[in-house]
């Protein structure tokens, strides 16, 4: 262990993880543990941009009150005021690094999206940002004396004496084990967007962090609140697109198949509100129209700020032969962001000392029921550069880990009477489909009981993992699980957790639901 010892070890190569690297470097040794390249990853596909109060109409205030809105009553105050109020200065970070966000006469341009009362949205390349941030962190992460080792995928967290001291890695291309030592073990793996047919994550965000986290005994929140993009691109054979917020925010209208708009007959702010209640809305339309999607329209747009504002949405398109400066644009909701994960503080500490958690595999409570758009690549640079200085101590009289949470749940165990029928095979087709089908945008306590089961069959039944593909499967699986249990037991809706048999927000769970493995109840 001691000649694989960094100071930091952190593990993902997103947005996140490479700016981590990036501040940690400057303070100790940093290896950056990846299973893929370094360039694979979800922050490529973030389209939407990265929420600021720069403009002379916003303030941080305005922006937290966003913030707190969206998330319906469960945000963390403490927690949202530092994302908007440290957010320019994080910003100011990314430029200094070399991000091009979009300019007009020398000054960023800012934009808006839904459930923003202002412009305050900052775009790289248009549509591109979530890329030009990842190539330009990449970059300079190559340039440095960062260690790198891509296609390392970590499978244990090792502990002693309560504490981290480091972490287990397979080779996935020679099947070999390593173990490295460290002062500071980071999770920076992304969410867990690949549990759902319909997604726009990529294939490597197989909640991984969260599942790590789980087994070690660090504490996973808010995992219940999933939320799911209203735009996807919905065509015949072609992958799902994501359709980014801001071409509502540029003007683009909700239509139904029979060409009626139709978001106002749900809601007064129409294609303006929530993420949450556009992709119900949209779920609704389609069961009126018997149709399995809705179009966006954008073709009263003048077309020159169609392809300028949204190049890569229009080249997309194009390519697949649609000229969305003429045409409507097919789209459903799709599995996109995860607002729960690993428990966290303002400084990023888990409840074990030595684990720290940031981006989407970390729950801060910033983002509560439901997130506020371009609000999640903000939130991976602000607690970003927390994490690192919190791993010196800063900001707290002791450099442990934050208090534990006094009664969190453990995964029950399922008799067989809860199962309903057989549990289909165990493959990552089947897990995605029943998640979809009974853990998706619309759920109920029936049809979530009967995802519970089948999990629980999986876990049992499942063999020790020995590859990639084996454990990014008993990850899945795990977060399933959590995922599952946390929807049976919040009997209510709020954000983007919405039950049939309880449709109404109760002031009974204005809480949070944490698991930690073997607790007792």
């Amino acid at each position: 262990m001691k000649t694989n010892y960094c100071d930091y070890i952190i593990i993902g190569s997103g947005i996140a993880g490479l700016y981590i690297a990036l501040l940690a470097i400057e303070r100790g040794s940093v290896l950056v543990l990846t299973k893929g390249s370094i360039d694979d990853c979800n922050t490529r596909y973030a389209q939407g941009g990265i929420a600021v109060a720069m403009g002379r109409d916003d303030s941080p205030e305005l922006h937290f009150r966003d913030t707190v809105s969206a998330g319906d009553g469960l945000s963390d105050a403490e927690a949202a005021r530092i994302l908007t109020e440290e957010a320019a200065d994080c910003v100011a970070d990314l430029i200094r690094f070399g991000v091009p966000f979009d300019t007009l006469n020398g000054e960023i341009t800012l934009t808006r999206e839904a459930a923003h009362s202002v412009s305050r949205i900052m775009h790289a390349g248009g549509d591109a940002t979530g890329e030009h941030i990842e190539v330009t962190l990449s970059r300079r992460v190559r340039s440095t004396s960062i260690k790198v080792l891509e296609n390392c995928l970590a499978t244990e967290i090792l502990l002693r004496d309560g504490k981290v001291n480091g972490v287990k890695s397979l080779d996935c291309r020679t099947g070999s084990v390593e173990e490295y030592g460290c002062r500071s073990l980071i999770l920076a793996t992304g969410g867990a967007g690949r549990l759902f047919k319909y997604t726009t994550n990529s294939d490597v965000v197989t909640g991984d962090g969260i599942a790590l986290a789980f087994q070690a005994g660090a504490e996973i929140s808010d995992i219940e609140f999933f939320q799911f993009h209203p735009t996807v691109l919905r065509l015949p054979g072609v992958a799902p697109f994501l359709i980014s917020e801001a071409v509502r925010g540029e003007g683009g209208i909700l239509r139904n198949v029979e060409g009626r708009r139709f978001m106002p007959d749900y809601v007064a702010r129409a294609e303006m509100a929530p993420r949450d209640i556009v992709a119900r809305s949209i779920v609704y339309e389609m069961q009126k129209t018997r149709n399995d999607r809705v179009f966006l329209d954008v073709t009263h747009l003048p077309p020159r700020l169609v392809t300028t504002r949204f190049p890569q949405i229009y080249r997309f398109c194009q390519d697949h032969g649609l000229d969305i400066t003429r045409g409507l644009i097919p789209v459903a909701p799709a599995a996109h962001y995860l607002m729960g994960g690993v428990k966290a503080n303002s400084w990023g500490k888990t409840n074990i000392p030595g684990l720290f958690a940031a981006g989407e595999t970390a729950c801060t409570g910033a983002h509560g029921a439901n997130r506020l758009a371009s609000n999640s690549l903000l939130e991976s640079v602000v607690f970003g550069k927390r994490v690192v200085q919190g791993t010196e101590g800063v900001g707290s009289a002791e450099s442990g880990a934050p208090a534990a949470v006094e009664h969190p749940y453990s995964l029950p165990e399922h008799e067989p009477s809860r199962q309903v029928g057989a549990a289909p095979p165990l493959n990552l087709p089947n897990i995605q489909s029943l998640m979809w089908d009974k853990v998706g945008i619309i759920r109920s306590g029936k049809e979530l009981r009967e995802a519970a089961g089948v999990l629980a069959t999986w876990e049992r039944l499942m063999p020790e993992p020995s590859d990639r593909p084996s454990y990014e499967l008993s990850n899945l699986v795990l977060c399933a699980r959590l995922m599952t249990e946390a929807a049976l037991l919040r009997e209510e809706s709020r954000g983007a957790h919405f039950r049939t048999d309880f449709p109404r927000t109760s002031p009974e769970w204005q809480r949070r639901i944490v698991f930690r493995k073997n607790v007792a109840r």
